[in-house]
C-alpha cells in the first residue's frame, strides 16, 4: 500500500506543478500583461526623456510603449509562421 500512496503523493505533485505552469503560462500570454508592461514602458521612458531634458517627453514616450504593442501582435503572426516551416 505503500507504494500506491507515493504514487499518489507523486500524481497530486504533478497536476500543482502543471496548474503552476498553466497559470504562468496564461499571464505570459495575457492582454493584462500587455497593458502594464506598455504603461510601465511609457513612464520610465517619460522619466528619462524628462530627466535628459528632451522635448515633449510625454508626447514622444509614446512611439516606445506603441512599438511594444506592435511586437507582440506580431510575434505570434511569426510564431505560426515558424512552426509551418520546421513542422511542429
Amino acid at each position: 500500500m505503500d507504494e500506491i500512496q507515493e504514487l499518489k503523493r507523486e500524481i497530486e505533485e504533478i497536476k500543482k506543478r502543471n496548474m503552476r505552469v498553466e497559470a504562468d503560462k496564461a499571464w505570459e500570454t495575457s492582454p493584462a500583461r500587455k497593458i502594464l508592461i506598455s504603461v510601465l514602458t511609457y513612464i520610465v521612458v517619460v522619466l528619462f526623456f524628462y530627466f535628459a531634458e528632451l522635448p515633449k517627453p510625454f508626447l514622444n514616450a509614446i512611439v516606445p510603449s506603441l512599438a511594444f504593442i506592435l511586437s507582440t501582435l506580431s510575434v505570434s503572426i511569426f510564431k505560426k509562421i515558424w512552426l509551418k516551416s520546421h513542422k511542429l
